[in-house]
């Protein structure tokens, strides 16, 4: 097979694949091999293109016996880590026998089974506190605590309230598989924000109480009307203003603005807007990128404290993108944060 042959043959391939004759020369290679391996493997020896031993050794078998052999590769794309399932296989060249390389890119296979890892590591985690006070609670009023009316009592507050704490946590997690396993499925009902901001506001106004802080609405006359799901949205509006009542200071204001606009850059067309501000703490804005992300807290003890399971912002990251939203956020420590929930308005989706 000549040079243009081999470069031909390897284009025709849509994986970074190169081939390798017998006397273990690099033959040829396609463009994204070169951009993998770099431009300048081609006539070198394997072994200065893929130092990594397990590559070496099913080359070094293939090219030995011409049995067909599967390895590893991994690479680095600047930050990131790669991982390649990599099919070293037989091939007849005009010297004799040699290998064609070929490489899939299975790293999004790898980062998808690490994220299934570390979220059965997290979930344990988050039952494994509340069961172990379980288990504590009932072990001491089986024996030390067994006639003991008061400590009863107590303990029985307890453990209702870690009860409650797996009750919530369990929720949320089918709430989350539920919105995920619907994402792309658009929800087309006209809802009017309005009616499910007033009747959040309602349940909502003994938590509020008990946490000393006033809600202040501001929201136009006429209804602000989407395309949605009315269950969702109050969802939303729900986990949004909840959080920045238990995490805004107490004694302070958290102002909940519905607005309208006809054009939303976001969005190229116009838009609903509902914005959460709180004049609380506030976090450090390096934490915004990670805050939609399953458990992840700016406060661990105290988001557990306040009864957070650590996935009220990711669930709604899930419904704003199945509203074909956006959600935006905005903090500084000692200036509270703000949370803008984008949806398209109109009856036709955006």
């Amino acid at each position: 097979m000549t040079e243009d042959g081999i470069s031909s043959f390897l284009r025709a391939i849509p994986l970074p694949s190169l081939l390798i004759a017998h006397d273990e020369r690099i033959l040829g290679a396609n463009d994204l091999a070169l951009s993998l391996l770099g431009t300048q493997i081609v006539g070198r020896h394997f072994i200065t293109a893929l130092r990594q031993p397990a590559m070496l050794d099913a080359i070094e078998g293939t090219l030995r016996d011409g049995n067909r052999r599967t390895t590893r590769y991994l690479g680095s794309e600047g930050s990131q880590d790669t991982s390649f399932v990599v099919t070293v296989s037989k091939v007849e060249t005009d010297s004799g026998a040699g290998a064609l390389l070929c490489f899939e890119d299975v790293t999004h296979l790898e980062q998808a089974g690490q994220m299934r890892r570390d979220f059965v590591a997290n979930v344990s985690h988050e039952l494994r506190t509340p069961l172990t006070a379980l288990m504590g609670f009932i072990e001491t009023l089986q024996g030390p605590a067994k006639d003991d009316a008061a400590a009863t009592a107590r303990f029985l507050g307890f453990m209702q309230s870690e009860a409650h704490r797996m009750e919530r946590l369990v929720r949320d997690l089918l709430s989350l598989s539920r919105v995920e396993a619907e994402e792309r499925v658009r929800p087309m009902d006209r809802v009017d924000l309005g009616k499910c901001i007033g009747s959040v506001l309602h349940s909502l106004r003994a938590v509020s109480d008990s946490a000393g802080v006033r809600i202040d609405l501001q929201q136009p006359e006429t209804p602000v009307i989407v395309p949605g799901d009315f269950d969702l949205l109050t969802q939303v509006a729900t986990n949004l203003i909840e959080n920045a009542v238990k995490y805004g200071a107490q004694g302070k204001v958290v102002h909940v603005t519905l607005e309208t606009t006809p054009h939303a850059t976001e969005l190229r067309g116009p838009a609903a807007i509902l914005t959460v501000r709180d004049e609380g703490p506030g976090f450090d804005p390096l934490h915004i990128p990670r805050l939609t992300e399953r458990f992840y807290r700016v406060d661990t003890h105290r988001s557990r404290e306040m009864g957070g399971t650590g996935l009220g912002l990711a669930i709604v990251k899930h419904i704003v993108n199945r509203h074909r939203g956006r959600l935006r956020i905005a903090s500084e420590p000692g200036k509270g944060a703000e949370f803008k929930v984008i949806l398209p308005a109109g009856g036709r989706p955006g």
